[in-house]
């Protein structure tokens, strides 16, 4: 496809960026089979096809209508296109750089702009979100029925012994914005870690890996919050820090790709490809050592993987996740249709609730025809998004693999 940028965006990198990566589709159809919103909605401006069709448009003419803001609002993001898309186009980065030609372009009703602001006050802001977590528990019955569902009851946990000095490696753990609505998840990353003979530590300053504001097009804010992140681990990076541990595969994701989305940035762009390269999901570093400690603690129990669309389409780890599961003594009930969203995405739950609704459904249905007793994922948010209608337990995977954790 051939893409003639409007001449107010021939200087933009992201516009001729955006243009390069129009240029390598080839109209296929591969991704409308793949797309989980053109198969729930069969409009073809809800696949990937049609929406490089719109944000071709946006570079060409530089002006967005409302059906494009629309449909883009749409997109999951989950990337399942570029799995499935023989040309390698990066539909992935094309999305953020539309959404950031749409928030440029197209002023959002005022209740969308709300909308928007407040999720960007609160969810990556940890005091801010703890806060609303904990009025949102001691208000959770009077609150509308798809408000209460999002709000997780306070779950136990078995406190993990603080690591010490005594271990020879040490990596950074991103703190995960939402991370204290499943407080399971650290403790558990830790007393696994600790096996493997590694400390986590913490940076003080460090935050939200701006995902959340990058993927809604307000591209400032989240480049901050990754040049802020830098400043706060890079000290200890130079004092031997050996790798970034991230739970959350979302998260994980967008700071594998710190060294592109900060690659212009002449101050930032060396540390930012250095921090890119450090970052491991947990999977990585427990697969790599030996782990003679995993006992198979499952017993046979059957239990349905559900591989977030970041760990399928943006790390592609989900094998190695399922090796440990079954090495941990767990049988794997198969999952009709694993590779599509669960609707979770960042925030597309709440912007995008029927949607989502939906392929919630869809997804729970698949997860549990096999009869599991309880079901495991690798991000947070799918987590709380699929545990708000689940009948069964919905936990991190790292739980269930270690030893010292409820089973």
């Amino acid at each position: 496809m051939q893409t003639t940028l409007h001449p107010t965006l021939c200087a933009s990198p992201a516009a001729r960026e955006g243009a390069s990566i129009i240029g390598r589709c080839v109209h296929c159809g591969f991704c409308l089979a793949n797309c989980p919103t053109y198969q729930l909605l069969g409009d073809e401006r809800d696949s990937p096809r049609g929406r490089i069709y719109l944000i071709q448009s946006m570079l060409e003419n530089a002006s967005a209508s409302a059906t494009t803001q629309t449909h883009l609002d749409r997109c999951l993001g989950c990337r399942a296109c570029e799995t499935a898309c023989p040309s390698g186009v990066r539909y992935g980065a094309l999305l953020d750089i539309g959404r950031g030609l749409l928030e440029a372009q197209r002023p959002r009703p005022l209740r969308q702009r709300w909308l928007r602001t407040a999720l960007l006050g609160v969810v990556p802001s940890r005091a801010r979100f703890d806060a609303m977590l904990r009025l949102g528990r001691r208000v959770r019955g009077v609150l509308p029925r798809r408000w209460r569902a999002k709000i997780p009851a306070r779950a136990s946990t078995v406190a993990a012994d603080p690591p010490g000095n005594s271990y020879a490696r040490r990596v950074l753990a991103l703190d995960v914005c939402a991370e204290s609505a499943t407080p399971a998840t650290r403790a558990s990353l830790t007393r696994v870690l600790a096996r493997c003979g590694i400390a986590i530590e913490s940076a003080s300053g460090a935050g939200c890996c701006g995902a959340l504001a990058y993927h809604l097009g307000r591209h400032t804010e989240g480049l901050a919050a990754m040049r802020r992140n830098i400043d706060a681990w890079w000290p200890l990076v130079e004092r031997g820090a050996e790798a970034i541990v991230v739970s959350a595969t979302g998260c994980g994701v967008t700071v594998r790709d710190y060294g592109h989305l900060l690659r212009d940035d002449a101050e930032y762009a060396e540390r930012a490809a250095y921090i890119a390269a450090l970052v491991r999901d947990p999977a990585e570093i427990v697969d790599a050592k030996p782990h003679a400690w995993l006992a198979p603690i499952g017993r046979g129990r059957r239990v349905a993987f559900h591989a977030p669309c970041s760990l399928q389409h943006g790390i592609r780890g989900d094998a190695r996740v399922e090796r440990l599961l079954r090495e941990a003594g767990y049988e794997l009930a198969p999952v009709a249709d694993a590779h599509l969203c669960c609707g979770s995405a960042g925030s597309y739950s709440i912007l995008q609730p029927a949607i989502a609704e939906a392929l919630r459904a869809r997804k729970l249905a698949a997860l549990v025809a096999n009869g599991p007793a309880e079901i495991a994922t690798a991000n947070i948010g799918c987590q709380l998004h699929l545990g708000a209608a689940a009948n069964m337990p919905v936990r991190h995977w790292i739980e269930l693999i270690d030893p010292d954790a409820p089973h």
